[in-house]
């Protein structure tokens, strides 16, 4: 004897409601954390100078070292602290344009080689127009 079952047979369906909610999530997240400014992130702690502030009509590579010795080319980290990973970070954001003024800031407590280290990779590609930023001295 055969008992028939009056329930319908159980497809198997795509509940889209939760797959929608984690796309939102994630292009959320992603359009909040690309639109922050990496010098935000970055706190240095300029070595002080006395001097006026010098006025610049052209585009400025920005090249940054902080106080672990990491390089920051523009908006982009190089991910190594060697000389040869810095020199293909610097080409990546620069180009071609070797006339480009360059403007090194290093944290006050960076180590001196770190700092060798970028002067030497830009004097090994080719730039020549190099100025180390500096904090001015406090009021007294």
């Amino acid at each position: 004897m055969r008992i028939r079952d009056f329930r319908e047979d159980d497809t198997p369906e795509i509940n889209l409601i939760p797959l929608i909610d984690v796309v939102l999530c994630l292009i959320i997240f992603f359009v909040v954390t690309t639109t922050f400014e990496s010098r935000s992130v970055l706190k240095l702690q300029l070595p002080r100078a006395q001097g006026e502030t010098a006025q610049t009509e052209t585009t400025v590579l920005d090249v940054l070292v902080n106080a672990d010795g990491r390089y920051f080319v523009g908006d982009r980290e190089s991910l190594r602290t060697d000389l040869e990973s810095l020199k293909r970070t610097i080409v990546e954001v620069a180009g071609e344009d070797r006339e480009r003024r360059v403007l090194l800031r290093a944290d006050a407590r960076t180590p001196h080689q770190a700092v060798v280290t970028a002067l030497d990779a830009l004097g090994q590609l080719g730039f020549r127009d190099i100025s180390i930023g500096t904090a001015p001295e406090p009021a007294q």
